[in-house]
């Protein structure tokens, strides 16, 4: 048994890729890019959800704000993990030829369609139950509607970002940049605007006879999806296996969509409307950066996956995450230090626009910065334990840590902005405007 395994191991990889020869100038080159686009891709959805929040949809199913952080969350489910399964592929040389590129291709497509139909389900259940729950008064009408907007909206959001994430990756590999730096941002670029839009768009849209038909044409397809996922290998055992991360980090989400819904529903905090996305989605974009890198690091340079009986791993300390020699406290610096310059930007690009209800007093910055640099921290330093204890433990950590850091971004953002605000209002830093 011992040469068996040995030969199977020779043949899956008998000459080691090279590591990836990067310094900090060069992560944070290619990083920063694709970082401010996808940074404001989360302004424009921010005015989106500023503007959307006063809609009669809005305002009378109060429970489609607890979708807001579950849909948007998908870029992190599902296509940011699809990023950084595709980027892992292709660095280990696993789509240098067209028919393996094509096959990992709409096995991976096939999937996210797959996981979106059902996850968008699961989340319009959770909405339901959330809504619920603390009013005691269950609406089958708005049960219906939540549902078909949020299948719905999963659903085209992620065939269509699916799109966009594998034109991304081909196009990195054919310039020589690393796909690692630059997809996981750039699916998060549109990600959030388009999910947003969309998901606006049907809830208003739909009506009660439409409602049933949407829900059932999109299960319909399911089956499809699923034939098609099980003719890859790698994308039939996250078919059968990767289930958990989603669906937990979808109802992770939903907590912070409950906050979001607690809090906008209070005129004196409506201004927290626009920047949710945007706390959300920067602290998500530079945690999924991270462990994408440390996922393909593993992936090039550690032991096979899945040995077993493995060592107890010790728990890494937050010197050796931020202030370590190797590659991956490098890129961990890195991308800390893009936390307050890009803030800044996206904060003064909002004001530059008239976004939101809230005016930019120097209080205000600093309470925001503060959370969202405690937010990344705390993020960066999950992502260097997380996807190591994953890999030790013989799960494959492109299919599993990023649900869970984005959704654990959305519910850390949300949380500590809606603290910043109540903080805020109790200190007597509260706007005129709000409201208007």
């Amino acid at each position: 048994m011992l040469i068996i395994r040995r030969d199977a191991r020779t043949d899956q990889s008998p000459v080691p890729p090279a590591p990836l020869k990067e310094t900090s100038f060069s992560i944070g080159l290619q990083v920063l890019f694709p970082f401010l686009l996808a940074g404001f891709g989360t302004v424009a959805a921010g005015m989106v959800l500023d503007i959307v929040q006063h809609w009669t949809v809005f305002t009378e199913v109060t429970e489609v704000f607890i979708l807001v952080p579950a849909l948007l969350g998908l870029k992190g489910n599902l296509e940011m993990t699809l990023a950084s399964r595709l980027s892992t592929a292709a660095n280990i040389g696993q789509m240098d030829t067209a028919k393996d590129m094509w096959k990992m291709i709409m096995g991976n497509l096939a999937l996210i369609q797959v996981q979106a139909t059902v996850v968008g389900f699961l989340a319009s259940i959770a909405a339901v139950i959330f809504g619920w729950i603390p009013e005691g008064n269950f609406k089958m009408g708005h049960a219906v509607l939540l549902c078909a907007s949020s299948v719905a909206t999963a659903f085209i959001a992620s065939l269509l970002l699916g799109l966009i994430m594998i034109g991304v990756i081909i196009a990195s590999r054919k310039v020589g940049i690393n796909p690692d730096n630059v997809a996981t941002p750039i699916a998060a670029s549109l990600g959030d605007l388009i999910t947003l839009a969309l998901l606006a768009g049907i809830s208003t849209e739909f009506n009660d006879y439409a409602n049933p038909m949407v829900c059932a044409f999109f299960v319909a397809l399911t089956p499809i999806w699923v034939l098609i996922a099980r003719r890859t290998p790698s994308t039939r055992e996250v078919l059968y296996s990767g289930w958990e991360p989603v669906i937990i980090a979808m109802a992770i989400s939903s907590v912070g969509g409950l906050i979001l819904d607690k809090t906008v529903s209070n005129p004196n905090f409506a201004g927290m409307a626009v920047f949710t996305p945007v706390i959300n989605g920067v602290g998500g974009n530079l945690v999924a950066v991270q462990a994408s890198r440390i996922s393909t690091y593993l992936h090039m340079n550690a032991l096979p996956i899945a040995e077993p009986n493995p060592a107890p791993r010790k728990c890494p300390t937050p010197w050796s995450t931020f202030f370590g020699s190797g590659v991956n406290a490098r890129s961990a610096r890195v991308l800390f230090l893009l936390v307050t310059p890009g803030h800044l930007v996206f904060l003064y690009t909002i004001n530059s626009m008239q976004g939101g209800h809230t005016t930019l007093t120097s209080v205000f910055i600093a309470f925001y910065l503060a959370a969202a640099l405690l937010q990344v921290v705390i993020l960066l330093y999950l992502a260097d334990w997380m996807v190591n204890w994953m890999w030790h433990r013989g799960m494959d950590p492109d299919n599993f840590s990023i649900p869970y850091l984005t959704a654990l971004g959305d519910l850390l953002g949300t949380g500590f902005l809606a603290l910043c605000f109540h903080i805020l209002w109790l200190i007597g830093d509260r706007d005129t405007d709000v409201g208007d």
